[in-house]
């Protein structure tokens, strides 16, 4: 062939082949490359998988999660109240003595006590109205020997009942129950002056009302003769006179 065909024919490019391996019985197979043989050994797979969970660990769910997680934490951080000093105060005024309150039944001693209900009767209205719930006591004056009865409302501690038992008062059964009684106090003071009213006490039952009804016509009785000795004082006192300006009159005359 001339130089002249060899310049017409186009030049062929040179690819690379791949080196091939020729076995004993004369076929050719490729050669095994680095790559190949860490697939073989289960490197290419791990890698995939590696990706796939890679590919999964920024899906949707897990992502969720992971905020989630992210933002609790940061909100426990959050909650969590800043270390403070021991602050103290000290206080405007101290109270060094203690204030006794008096109830004026420190001289007296305590007869009876029973738990009860107490109605007040209001004329205007024609009606039972309830003054309170609380312990009915009678009480007795260590000096004068007096009794007197007084009622105290739960809680409050107000006074809804306080008089003398006198020889005056008639206790009588409400109409239609064995468990209360009525009876007329001509100088109730629990209101602050003294004031005539009508009242009512109901008792949990008819024990109750009998043991009320017992102690108070025993301090009745004792308050009786108290109540007349303190009558017949001033009569005598007022004869004693009397019976002086006679005698001083006699000696003037005289």
């Amino acid at each position: 062939m001339s130089s002249t065909d060899n310049t017409d024919k186009p030049t062929e490019e040179v690819k690379a082949q791949e080196p091939q391996t020729t076995t004993t019985e004369g076929e050719t197979k490729p050669a095994v490359t680095s790559s190949s043989v860490f697939s073989m050994f289960g490197g290419g797979a791990k890698k995939e998988k590696k990706d796939d969970e890679d590919r999964g660990d920024n899906s949707g769910s897990a992502k969720a999660q992971r905020d989630a997680a992210a933002a609790s934490k940061e909100g426990e951080e959050e909650d969590q109240a800043p270390e403070s000093e021991d602050v103290h105060f000290e206080p405007v005024i101290r109270l060094t003595e203690k204030v006794e309150v008096k109830t004026n039944e420190e001289s007296e001693e305590q007869l009876f006590k029973m738990r009860a209900k107490l109605f007040k009767f209001v004329r205007e209205t024609n009606e039972w109205k309830e003054r309170g719930t609380g312990d009915v006591r009678l009480l007795k004056h260590k000096e004068n020997r007096k009794t007197r009865l007084v009622m105290r409302r739960d809680k409050t501690l107000k006074v809804c009942a306080n008089h003398y038992i006198v020889p005056e008062m008639k206790l009588s059964p409400n109409v239609g129950s064995d468990r209360s009684w009525v009876w007329n106090a001509a100088a109730d003071v629990s209101e602050g002056e003294a004031e005539a009213v009508t009242l009512a006490i109901r008792f949990a039952n008819s024990e109750n009302a009998n043991l009320f009804k017992d102690a108070f016509i025993k301090a009745q009785k004792d308050n009786e003769a108290l109540f007349a000795g303190a009558s017949a004082a001033p009569a005598a006192t007022a004869e004693e006179k009397k019976e002086e300006a006679t005698e001083e009159k006699k000696e003037e005359t005289s």
